[in-house]
């Protein structure tokens, strides 16, 4: 008797081969949707790598559903359903980020500094966040990106309200910095250039 291959089963036979962490059914189930799901995701990202950042997460929230999965409607559709879901969460992770750093801009432009976060690429200043010492790093990301108090740092991280604040304007001072570095530089070029 020959064995069909994964590419022959239903779609209902394929998710009853990948729940039983069938590696080839795995990966067939990716061949099979990806290219739908990707097209999703081009739609919603800004780039190519965001789409794929926003396929992968879709595949890991489909993946960790499947079992829920009730063969009511088209496999296709509750793909599709997951797969938009979460590029609205990214799109939204995206605008909540962006709001804070043009809060962060306008704070910056009110106490002179040179438009400091709004003269310098979002990618560039991402890039910079990453190079700042850990402890800086953690405090700017959760009180500039995602919105927590330093209250609420203090007790995640087990320091004092202080140090969150303390940290925290350390981390925008180094970052004050460096855009106003990349800002020079950029006005230098550019008077080099006419």
């Amino acid at each position: 008797m020959i064995r069909p291959t994964y590419r022959q089963l239903s779609d209902q036979e394929l998710i009853v081969a990948c729940l039983k962490n069938y590696r080839k059914a795995q990966r067939e189930f990716y061949d099979r949707f990806s290219p739908m799901m990707k097209g999703i995701c081009m739609r919603y990202a800004n780039s190519e790598i965001e789409a794929d950042d926003i396929l992968q997460e879709s595949f890991i929230k489909v993946f960790k559903h499947l079992k829920n999965y009730k063969d009511n409607g088209k496999l296709g559709a509750w793909i599709r359903t997951i797969t938009v879901n979460t590029a609205i969460e990214f799109y939204r992770k995206r605008s909540i980020q962006t709001k804070h750093l043009n809060d962060l801009a306008l704070e910056a432009e009110t106490h002179g500094s040179v438009e400091l976060f709004a003269t310098i690429d979002l990618e560039i200043l991402q890039q910079e966040i990453q190079k700042l010492p850990d402890g800086f790093r953690v405090v700017f990301n959760l009180y500039a990106i995602e919105g927590f108090t330093h209250k609420e740092i203090g007790q995640q991280l087990g320091i004092s309200i202080g140090t969150s604040k303390s940290q925290f304007s350390r981390a925008k001072k180094i970052l004050q910095k460096k855009v106003n570095e990349i800002y020079a530089v950029e006005h230098l070029n550019e008077r080099h250039a006419k």
